[in-house]
């Protein structure tokens, strides 16, 4: 199997809103948080590894690299950049993404918003890890000031264990989490891809339903959507399990660009 191409910049019907291709070999905090909630630790815990190769932004799992939510998320290490960021005061609650009961603000955090689009056709060009342990992904929340404003969009989850040179397992949809006008719409799919090289992943979010893509195929439909602006996460996941050890190489996931489209005329 191949790399599949990258798309053409220009997207008829549609306008260029918010693009990086990393190609400057620097991360551009004007468009990117480098740290993974870091309301629930610190930016000292949570800031995101990375470098530059092949004209891509590399995120990664170093071997050395702590835990980055010790306190509420067991042994998991992430590197993970978002585009916005939001916390209440320490020792409150308030903060983005409940993804599990009790969470206490550990570090207050400014408020960033880089890019909280609503609704809008966003695409990405990536390959990832297939170590065992591996989990690389791109996804949607809620800025969440208002705490029922939480749903998520998961743009893709690639999981290193249902990965093969031959299929790869890709996971999509939408969880409610706190906000009560949605449901849980998730859905795990294999597909004749391997992950480990590039591929094009993709939806386009509008009032009314969702639209994923891999490859510039429509996978499927959604027939619900989130009502508030959302901004993104983006990274690499070593999960705990039987088998996972530390690597010498670092895990890696690799980003060749981002973009994020409006229709002309509007939806």
């Amino acid at each position: 199997m191949a790399d599949i191409p990258r798309n053409p910049l220009e997207k008829e019907g549609y306008i260029l809103e918010f693009s990086d291709d990393f190609d400057q070999g620097v991360l551009d905090t004007d468009k990117w948080v480098p740290y993974d909630l870091p309301q629930w630790s610190s930016r000292e815990q949570a800031w995101a590894r990375y470098t530059f190769a092949e004209s891509s932004l590399v995120l990664q799992i170093e071997k050395d690299q702590p835990m980055s939510m010790p306190n509420y998320d067991g042994d998991v290490k992430t590197s993970s950049i978002q585009t916005g960021l939001f916390s209440g005061p320490v020792g409150s609650s308030i903060g983005q993404h409940h993804f599990r009961e009790g969470l206490v603000v550990l570090e207050e955090q400014p408020t960033i918003r880089t890019y909280t689009p609503q609704y809008g056709y966003f695409e990405a060009r990536v390959k990832t890890d297939n170590r065992p342990g591996s989990m690389a992904a791109i996804w949607m929340i809620g800025f969440e000031e208002i705490p029922e404003e939480s749903g998520e969009i998961a743009m893709f989850e690639l999981f290193a264990d249902q990965m093969t040179d031959r299929t790869s397992e890709v996971r999509y949809g939408i969880h409610p989490w706190g906000d009560p006008t949605l449901t849980d719409e998730y859905y795990h799919e294999d597909l004749p891809i391997d992950a480990t090289e590039y591929h094009i992943y993709a939806l386009e979010w509008t009032p009314d339903h969702v639209d994923f893509y891999v490859d510039n195929i429509k996978r499927r439909t959604v027939w619900q959507s989130v009502a508030y602006p959302m901004q993104f996460m983006m990274g690499i996941y070593e999960l705990p399990g039987e088998g996972v050890t530390p690597q010498e190489k670092p895990r890696q996931f690799f980003v060749d660009y981002f973009r994020g489209y409006q229709p002309i005329g509007g939806y």
